[in-house]
C-alpha cells in the first residue's frame, strides 16, 4: 500500500506534478474567494440589504462579461499546447489575439451601464435592494474590461505552468481589494462612507491593478525574446479564427451557464429578502470550497493541453484522475464541515450584526449548507472533467450540453414557485439535481475518450508521436 501511494505521488503526472502547477492556482483562486467572502461580510455589517444586493448584481455583471472572458481566457489552452509542442514563438501571437477580444469587449461592457435600472426593476426585488443592485452593477462595469484583459495576460503564465506568478499577482490584488473595502465601505482614514459603491470601486481598482502588474512582468526581456511577445500587436487571421472556433463555444457555454444561474438567483429574490440573503450567505460559504477548485481546473486544462501538445494522451488522462482524487477528498472534507460545524463558517458574518436578527438568517443558511454538502462531490466531478476536455478542445460538446442543461434550473424553479407553491427549499433541490446531472454527463464524456484525438493548435505545430 505504501509503495502504491509512493508511485501515485512521484510518477509522471502524479500527485507531486499536478500539485506543483495546481497549488499556486488554488491559492490564487482562494485569494479571490477570501476577497469576496470578506467583501460580503463587510457589506452585511454595513447593511443586510447591501449584502442581499451584492450577489444578484455581481452575478449579472459576471454573466455579461462571460462571453468575452470565456474566449480570451481560453488562450490558456493554446499557450499550453504550443508550450508542449515546443513552439514558444507562437505564444506571444496567441496572447495578442486574446487581448484584442478584451479591448473590443471593453466599450461594449461599459455600454450596459444604462440598462441596469431596467433589469433590476424587472427582477421585482425590494425597492432598496433594487437601488443598491443598480449602484453595485454600474460601478463594477467600469472594471469589466480589465477582468477580460487580465485573464488573457494571466494565461501567458498559467499555460506554461508558471503558476506562482499568477498566485503572487492574485494575492496582492486580493490584499489591495480587502484594504480598500474596509476604507471605502465604512469611510475610514478620511475617506467618505460609500457602502456598496465602495465595495464595487475596490474591486474595479484591483482588476486594473492586475492588468498593469501582468503587463509590467511580461515586459521583461527574458519573456519578450523567447515567446515573441512583441508579436502581440500583429493581427493573425488564422490564429484568431482558431481562438474563436474553440474559445467561442467556451465563452457561450460560460455565458449560458452563469446567466441561467443568475436568473435563478433573481427568481429566488422574489421569495423575499430572507430567501436571497440566506442563499447569498450559503453560496458565499460554499465559495470557500468551490472557488479554490477553479484553480485546480485551470491546472488540469493546462496539463492536458501540454501533454496533448506532446501527443501524450495517456499522461493527460492520468493527470485528470490525479486531480479528481484531490478534488474529491477536499470536497468531501468541506462537505462534512458544512454539516457538522456550520457556525465555524458563519461566525464572521454574525460578529457585525444584531444577534436576534442574524439568528433566523443563520437557521435558514444552515439548512442550505446541507444541500451544498450533498452536491459538492458532483461539483468537483463536473469541474475536473470539464476542465480536462476543455484542455483538449472539446468545447462544442460542452456548449451542446449547456444548451440543454442551462435552462432546466430556471424553468423547473419558475414552475415550482409559480404553480406548485415551491419555496426556497424547492429551489435548492433543483440546484442540487442540476449539478449532479452535470457532473455525471462530463464524467461520461471524459470516459468516452474523444478528447484524446483533439488539438486546438495547427497540425504542423505538434510533434510526431514518440
Amino acid at each position: 500500500m505504501i509503495e502504491v501511494a509512493k508511485n501515485w505521488w512521484n510518477r509522471p503526472c502524479g500527485g507531486r506534478a499536478v500539485l506543483a502547477i495546481a497549488f499556486p492556482l488554488i491559492v490564487s483562486t482562494a485569494s479571490w474567494t477570501v476577497m469576496n467572502f470578506i467583501d460580503r461580510m463587510y457589506l452585511l455589517w454595513h447593511s443586510p440589504q447591501a449584502m442581499a444586493a451584492a450577489m444578484p448584481a455581481g452575478m449579472l455583471h459576471f454573466s455579461i462579461l462571460c462571453f468575452p472572458l470565456g474566449i480570451a481566457s481560453y488562450v490558456n489552452t493554446f499557450v499550453a499546447q504550443y508550450e508542449g509542442a515546443g513552439r514558444p514563438d507562437r505564444i506571444g501571437l496567441a496572447i495578442g489575439q486574446a487581448l484584442r477580444v478584451g479591448l473590443v469587449a471593453t466599450p461594449i461592457l461599459l455600454a450596459t451601464i444604462p440598462l441596469a435600472p431596467f433589469i433590476f426593476a424587472w427582477a421585482g426585488h425590494a425597492i432598496e435592494v433594487q437601488r443598491l443592485e443598480v449602484v453595485y452593477y454600474q460601478v463594477l462595469a467600469v472594471g469589466a474590461g480589465a477582468t477580460v484583459i487580465a485573464d488573457a495576460l494571466a494565461a501567458f503564465f498559467t499555460g506554461r505552468g508558471e503558476s506562482r506568478v499568477v498566485m503572487r499577482v492574485m494575492c496582492s490584488a486580493m490584499l489591495l481589494n480587502v484594504v480598500l473595502d474596509y476604507l471605502w465601505i465604512f469611510g475610514k482614514w478620511g475617506f467618505p462612507e460609500m457602502g456598496i459603491a465602495g465595495a464595487a470601486w475596490a474591486t474595479v481598482v484591483a482588476q486594473w491593478y492586475r492588468v498593469v502588474l501582468y503587463g509590467l512582468l511580461m515586459a521583461r526581456p527574458v519573456y519578450r525574446e523567447r515567446y515573441g511577445l512583441a508579436a502581440w500587436r500583429r493581427y493573425d487571421a488564422d490564429l484568431m479564427r482558431r481562438l474563436l472556433k474553440f474559445g467561442g463555444p467556451n465563452g457561450l457555454q460560460f455565458l449560458l451557464e452563469v446567466s441561467a444561474f443568475t436568473i435563478f438567483l433573481l427568481l429566488v429574490g422574489r421569495l423575499g429578502e430572507e430567501a436571497i440573503m440566506a442563499t447569498t450567505l450559503a453560496f458565499n460559504v460554499n465559495s470557500i470550497a468551490f472557488v479554490p477548485m477553479l484553480g485546480l481546473g485551470i491546472a488540469v486544462s493546462t496539463i492536458v493541453g501540454q501533454q496533448l501538445g506532446q501527443n501524450r494522451s495517456g499522461l493527460a488522462g492520468r493527470a485528470t484522475w490525479t486531480a479528481f482524487a484531490m478534488a474529491a477528498a477536499y470536497m468531501a472534507f468541506m462537505g462534512t464541515l458544512y454539516v457538522a460545524v456550520p457556525d465555524m463558517f458563519l461566525m464572521g458574518h454574525a460578529w457585525g450584526t444584531n444577534p436576534e436578527e442574524f439568528e433566523q438568517l443563520r437557521a435558514t443558511t444552515v439548512v442550505l449548507l446541507r444541500f451544498v454538502a450533498a452536491y459538492c462531490l458532483f461539483d468537483a466531478m463536473q469541474l475536473v472533467f470539464v476542465s480536462a476536455i476543455k484542455g483538449a478542445g472539446d468545447t462544442r460538446f460542452i456548449l451542446k450540453t449547456t444548451l440543454v442543461m442551462a435552462p432546466l434550473p430556471v424553468l423547473v424553479g419558475w414552475l415550482g414557485i409559480e404553480y406548485f407553491g415551491g419555496g426556497l427549499i424547492w429551489c435548492w433541490w433543483v440546484i442540487t439535481l442540476w449539478l449532479t446531472i452535470l457532473g455525471t454527463v462530463y464524467f461520461i464524456r471524459f470516459q468516452q475518450g474523444h478528447w484524446r484525438r483533439m488539438r486546438v493548435i495547427e497540425p504542423d505545430a505538434s510533434p510526431e508521436p514518440g
